[in-house]
This record gives C-alpha cells, structure tokens and sequence, in this order.
C-alpha cells in the first residue's frame, strides 16, 4: 500500500487499481467542526480536477477536488450520518471514497508524506 497527498489535502492510498481517497488532518484542522459532507454515488466517474464533494464546517464550506481519474467504487455511508468523524480520524476511518483509477500514471505527480509536511511547513 502506498499513500499519495495532493495539493489539495486530500491523500490516497492505493492497492492495485483501487485507491482509498480521504482529508488530510491538516485539512481537516484548517475546517474545524465538520458538520456535513455531500458525496458523490458510486458509479460517478469524474476527471483529476474535478469537485467530487463538499465538506462543510462551522468555519466554511470546502470542495473536494479529484487528484486523479477515476470512478467512485464505494461511499463511505457513515460520514452522512457522523460527518465529525472527519475530525476524529480524517487519515482513517474517515476516508470518503474508494475508487478505481483510470490512469494510474497521475498518481506520479502527487506528493509522498515528507513533500507533503513541506508544503504546508
């Protein structure tokens, strides 16, 4: 399993064609109490850029923008019901979506951890 952090806080970790994409704690710190998030479904399939999701917090509303190709395999269901737990474990249990990567090159231009701790100092 390797995980990849992309300039937009948001990580990946990818086992094969299937990657667990999620906030980073950073990110999650920077929004504060999350108190809702809107997902896309599974089967959606969306570009590297594109917004594929809305994390909202006491402070401010946040899109989730795809580091990469690929379509929505699975939604984790919980975060509607308990979207604080991006707080409480934004880098574990509170990933948001798997999905299957339709280019797997562009993971090569995300960033591994200590890129990453360097970007945001």
């Amino acid at each position: 399993m390797t995980i990849y952090y992309s300039e937009d806080h948001e990580w990946l970790s990818v086992e094969g064609e299937i990657a667990t994409l999620g906030i980073t704690k950073h990110a999650a710190d920077q929004l504060g109490e999350v108190v809702f998030i809107e997902q896309k479904e599974a089967g959606d399939d969306f570009a590297q850029g594109d917004e594929i999701g809305v994390i909202e917090s006491v402070k401010a509303a946040s899109e989730i923008y795809a580091p990469v190709d690929g379509e929505v395999v699975e939604v984790n269901e919980d975060l509607a019901d308990n979207p604080g737990a991006l707080n409480d474990s934004p880098e574990g249990d509170a990933w948001i979506y798997k999905i299957k990567l339709s280019d797997p090159s562009q993971l090569d231009g995300l960033m591994d951890l200590a890129a990453y701790n360097d970007m945001i100092g």
